[in-house]
């Protein structure tokens, strides 16, 4: 089984290792917001390593749209590139846990619709996106397998 690797930030690695070691019943949440977080497991497309990303929940239909919003910063969150190389992911939200594969939105009406979904349940993506220098955010949609 491949090394997991977990997040440099304390606060993501602390929520990963609550939301897990619960089993899902804890740490669910944005720290103090109360918005539900998923994570979902992937593979790192340099190291082979086990990553986990928590994310904000946003389901679509039987889906999760992922955004790498990475706060507006200049460039994509390194998961972004695993999931490009990689599609095939896990992903928990709460006690449910699902295999399913990525796919990267480029095309509007689609992206649109997927943005716009995530903005209703994490507005400040609308903050990052007029922050960040890049073209466009990256928008995943996680479907099931």
């Amino acid at each position: 089984m491949p090394e997991y690797i977990p997040q440099p930030f304390d606060w993501v690695r602390d929520q990963v290792a609550l939301y897990e070691g619960s089993g899902g019943t804890q740490g669910t949440t944005l720290l103090d917001t109360g918005i539900p977080v998923i994570i979902f497991t992937c593979k790192g497309n340099k190291t082979g390593a086990v990553r986990k990303v928590p994310l904000m929940r946003v389901k679509v239909g039987d889906g999760y749209v992922l955004v790498g919003s990475n706060g507006g910063a200049e460039n994509d969150p390194v998961w972004v590139h695993n999931l490009r190389a990689n599609p095939d992911v896990e992903l928990r939200d709460e006690t449910e846990v699902t295999k399913m594969r990525v796919r990267e939105v480029h095309d509007d009406p689609e992206r649109a619709q997927l943005w716009e979904a995530g903005v209703a349940i994490f507005p400040t993506y609308n903050e990052y996106k007029a922050k960040t220098p890049r073209t466009k955010i990256p928008v995943f949609i996680a479907e099931p397998i």
